[in-house]
C-alpha cells in the first residue's frame, strides 16, 4: 500500500524450505536493522499471508512456505484521491485473488461472485431493505473468511506484524514478548468504516436512473471514500484516531489469542518477507 519495479514475472509463486534456525537468524537480522518496510497481512484457515510493497509470503499450519512478489505501478492514476484508494485495496487481496496466490479457483470464484452480485440483488430490492440486508451479506461473507483456525492465525498475523514494528521478533518466536493481537491497521477496522460510510453515500447519491449501475458506483465510491478516510485515520498526529474505536472492538470477535505454534506460523511468512526486503 510508489514503489519500485520488480523484475521478472509479478506474482510469481514459489513453495520453499527454510529449517527453523534460519526463520530465527533472520528475525534477529530484522530485530539488529530497524526500520523495516511496513508489513500487512491476512489469516486463512490453513496459514498466514504476510506482505510488504514488494513481497508476499504464506506460511501453512502444515509447514508449508510459499514465497512470491508483487508488481509495482507507477501509474499517475495511483496519486488521484478516491482511484489510488481503490488502487491500493485491490493491491490488498492480490494474494487472495490472483492466480497462483493463496487460493484455489473455486474459491476465487466463490469470492468474485460474494463481491459482486450483491450489487444487483440489492439494487432490486427497497430502499428501506438495502442497508440492513448488505449488512448481513456482509457479516455472512466474514463469518465465511474467518472459518476453522482463521480466528486464531488473525491474532497471531497481528502479533508477528506487531513484533516487527517494535523489534521483539526474536521474543515473540520465543514466546518470551507477546505483542497485542489488535492491530490498527486492521481490515475489521476498515470493515468498520466502510459500512457507515456506504450508508452516507447511499443516502445522499443523487441519481437513481439505472439501480444497478447506480449501486454499483456508490459502492466502489464508498470504498474509495473509505480508504482516504483510513489513510487519514493512520495520520501520525493521531487527530482522528477516535474512529478506530469500533474495529479494535470487532477485533474481539475477528480474533482470538494465538498459541505459540500459530504465532510461529506467522513469524515464519514474516521472516520470509524481511529476508528478502533486507536483502535488497
Amino acid at each position: 500500500m510508489g514503489r519500485p519495479a520488480l523484475a521478472g514475472r509479478p506474482f510469481l509463486r514459489h513453495l520453499v524450505s527454510v529449517a527453523p534456525e534460519t526463520t530465527l537468524q533472520t528475525l534477529a537480522r530484522a530485530d539488529r536493522a530497524g526500520g523495516l518496510p511496513r508489513l500487512g497481512g491476512m489469516a486463512r484457515p490453513n496459514g498466514v499471508v504476510i506482505v510488504s510493497e514488494r513481497f508476499w509470503a504464506f506460511a501453512t499450519t502444515s509447514g508449508e512456505l510459499h514465497e512470491g512478489t508483487l508488481s509495482a505501478s507507477r501509474r499517475r492514476s495511483a496519486r488521484i484521491p478516491l482511484v489510488r484508494g481503490l488502487m491500493q485495496l485491490a493491491a490488498s487481496l492480490r494474494p487472495l485473488a490472483r492466480g497462483g496466490g493463496v487460493a484455489g479457483r473455486g474459491e476465487r470464484a466463490f469470492l468474485l461472485i460474494a463481491l459482486v452480485a450483491p450489487l444487483f440483488l440489492l439494487s432490486r430490492l427497497p430502499s428501506s431493505f438495502e442497508l440492513p440486508v448488505a449488512l448481513l451479506l456482509g457479516v455472512l461473507l466474514v463469518a465465511w473468511l474467518m472459518r476453522g483456525r482463521t480466528l486464531r492465525l488473525h491474532g497471531a498475523e497481528h502479533r508477528a506484524i506487531g513484533a516487527a514494528e517494535t523489534g521483539l521478533l526474536v521474543r515473540t518466536w520465543e514466546g518470551a514478548a507477546r505483542p497485542s493481537r489488535f492491530a490498527s491497521r486492521c481490515g475489521t477496522n476498515f470493515a468498520a468504516l466502510a459500512f457507515p460510510v456506504t450508508a452516507v453515500f447511499d443516502r445522499l447519491w443523487p441519481i437513481a436512473a439505472v439501480p444497478a449501475i447506480s449501486g454499483a458506483f456508490v459502492a466502489v465510491l464508498s470504498l474509495g471514500a473509505t480508504m482516504e478516510l483510513w489513510k487519514a485515520v493512520q495520520h501520525p498526529s493521531g487527530l482522528l484516531r477516535g474512529l478506530l474505536l469500533p474495529g479494535l472492538a470487532l477485533q474481539r470477535l475477528t480474533t482470538r489469542e494465538p498459541s505459540i505454534d500459530e504465532t510461529r506460523i506467522a513469524l515464519r511468512a514474516a521472516a520470509s518477507v524481511l529476508r528478502r526486503e533486507l536483502d535488497v
